[in-house]
């Protein structure tokens, strides 16, 4: 099985990695919440996710620009992997894979080949799985845009996942410039900006 595979369970650590993102779970009647904002959660649940943990300092990061006004709604079906539509840099669209575990989106470099995206002189990052050591290319994106949502300018990782539905995931790098809630009762992700 090959490391791109195990990537899709959210295990990437790169050489720039970021800190890691709460995520806060609770279940009512109706249905099973996901959010990484503490006080997205209502307060009856809140004994059940537990105190938001320590915010630690962040590291320096690339300027981004601040994310486009509005929420966007991306839906899903439950049992398979939330899909989206992504462009990048306004050069064309992909299939990427929301992750919240992944700390960089990253994108085959067969998709940003198609997109005309150069990725073959970036440094080198090494990604780390649950089964072993593997290595891409950082590239420097001007953004990515899914409906309303936009972040850039980025450096996401150019690396062959093996993915079979997907050019790749969409990681927290992207994630984090948002209030994401997963509502598997409208089955729909929401992005909000914060």
């Amino acid at each position: 099985m090959r490391i791109g595979v195990l990537v899709l369970l959210g295990v990437i650590l790169l050489v720039a990695s970021r800190g890691s993102t709460q995520v806060y779970r609770w279940e009512d009647q109706d249905a099973l919440h996901f959010t990484n904002t503490y006080d997205r959660v209502p307060a009856p649940h809140r004994p059940q996710v537990g105190p938001p943990l320590p915010v630690a300092p962040e590291p320096v990061a690339l300027p981004a620009a601040p994310p486009l006004s509005g929420v966007t709604k991306i839906p899903y079906s439950p049992g398979s992997p939330i899909l989206v539509t992504a462009s990048i840099g306004g050069a064309g669209s992909v299939t990427l894979i929301l992750d919240t575990g992944a700390d960089r989106t990253m994108v085959s470099p067969e998709a940003l080949g198609r997109l005309g995206i150069s990725y073959a002189d970036g440094p080198r990052a090494e990604i780390k799985g649950v089964t072993g050591t593997s290595q891409g290319s950082m590239v420097e994106v001007n953004s990515i845009e899914i409906g309303q949502a936009k972040v850039g300018p980025l450096r996401i990782v150019a690396h062959d996942a093996d993915l079979k539905k997907a050019d790749g995931l969409l990681g927290r790098d992207f994630l984090e410039h948002f209030t994401v809630t997963i509502d598997s009762k409208e089955q729909q992700v929401t992005l909000a900006p914060k």
